[in-house]
């Protein structure tokens, strides 16, 4: 071999140590770099941010349960106008939807009976009358005579005290005889005058009972209302409604619209919050309206089938909007707590020893606390003790945290709404 070739050979194998080195250098490297890595990786997962939590501040707000029941709206009074009297209907005054006030007529019955009864009534009292006067004239002449009678038997036994021999003893005897004759004239004289009034008062009486009776033949509306059912055309005989016995049918049905009430069942668990005078919001869906309402009476037991107390809400219906048998809401309020540290309900964890909440302290550091909760609506809890207004509460989730951890708070809105309990 050559100089030349040997010096070939020997740049080709210097090139391949070269080579050699660089390739060993560059993979030391990675996997320096690699081992550096993963320290690297380890280090901030051990350093990582803290976990982010949703919190709230506790705050001082009013709370207020309601519970809303159904019902159909009803008149406060609904009755059927029946006649007193029979008789065949000579007037009708009213019709579907006629508003009428309290001692309106409605209707006017013929009742011929009666009008001839009447008629003898006035008779029998001119008559009772023609008996008095004449029971008075007959009064006065027994008075007149005894007058005289007693007057000459006064004088003839004065002149027999005084004067003895006079006059006779029988004529004495005489005078007082017509005297007290005369006098016992006057009174049956009275006592018929007497029994000629009071049979004219039977006679007044009597005639004062018919008149009445007459009087119901103008049928009127006991209160101000709107009829809602007519029974009875003109002409149309229509029978006495006094006996259970009787065929008799109402003449018109009347319906009192400015007064409402809403017939309640109120559950047993709610009966001790219902109070004569509560406030009462009642809803009408088919009017998209709601009216103000009162608890005016309730029936103050519980039934024992269906466990509720029977409770009437007065809606008063001025306007006349209200109608008979539309559906509506009551709602009731039950009780209330006004000014009270409030935290939203998702923060409170209840279990089978305790209530707690997670507070998120000053240091960003979760802490477990116990707290006594009072009243509870859908949305809010009250917190009786164990809590102060502006703490931050935790609201989000609570699975995987624990007491001591460091945690980033931010805080969250809460989106309140309003559940009602609804039978």
């Amino acid at each position: 071999m050559t100089q030349a070739g040997n010096n070939t050979a020997q740049r080709h194998k210097s090139g391949r140590l070269i080579i050699c080195a660089l390739v060993a250098v560059v993979v030391t490297g990675v996997v320096y770099l690699s081992a550096c890595s993963g320290v690297a990786d380890k280090r901030v997962e051990a350093s990582g941010p803290a976990i982010t939590v949703g919190v709230t501040k506790v705050v001082k707000k009013s709370l207020g349960r309601e519970i809303t029941l159904s019902s159909e709206l009803v008149p406060f009074q609904e009755i059927d106008v029946y006649a007193k009297e029979s008789g065949y209907v000579k007037k009708l005054m009213v019709d579907y939807g006629t508003r009428v006030k309290a001692g309106e007529i409605m209707a006017v019955l013929e009742i011929p009976e009666l009008e001839a009864q009447l008629q003898e009534d006035e008779a029998e009292i001119k008559n009772a009358n023609n008996q008095v006067t004449r029971a008075q004239h007959e009064l006065q002449r027994y008075q007149a005579q005894y007058n005289a009678l007693h007057l000459q038997y006064t004088r003839l036994n004065g002149v027999f005290q005084s004067q003895p021999g006079i006059v006779a003893q029988q004529e004495v005897d005489d005078a007082q005889g017509k005297d007290l004759a005369a006098s016992s004239q006057v009174d049956a004289g009275q006592a018929a005058l007497e029994a000629t009034q009071s049979q004219l008062s039977v006679t007044r009486a009597k005639l004062s009972h018919d008149q009445s009776l007459y009087d119901y033949s103008k049928i009127t509306a006991p209160f101000a209302g709107i009829v809602t059912e007519r029974y009875a055309n003109l002409g149309t005989l229509v029978q006495a409604g006094t006996g259970s016995s009787t065929q008799a049918i109402p003449l018109v049905k009347l319906s009192e619209d400015d007064l409402f009430r809403l017939v309640i069942p109120v559950p047993e668990s709610y009966v001790r919050y219902i109070r004569i005078g509560d406030p009462v919001n009642v809803r009408v869906p088919s009017l998209n309206r709601t009216f103000p309402g009162k608890v005016a009476r309730f029936s103050v037991d519980v039934r024992s089938d269906t466990r509720t107390m029977h409770t009437e809400v007065d809606v008063p219906n001025p306007q006349r909007v209200l109608l008979p048998g539309l559906y509506a809401d009551a709602e009731l309020e039950l009780d209330q707590a006004a000014n009270v540290p409030t935290v939203p309900v998702q923060a409170v964890s209840h279990s089978s020893e305790t209530t707690h909440v997670f507070v998120v302290n000053g240091d960003g550091v979760l802490e477990e606390r116990k707290v006594q909760v009072g009243m509870e609506t859908s949305s809010d809890a009250q917190i009786v003790s164990g809590l102060s207004e502006g703490e931050l509460v935790v609201v989000s989730d609570r699975s995987g945290l624990k007491s001591g951890q460091k945690v980033h708070p931010q805080q969250v809105a809460i989106m309140e709404y309003h559940e009602s309990n609804t039978q």
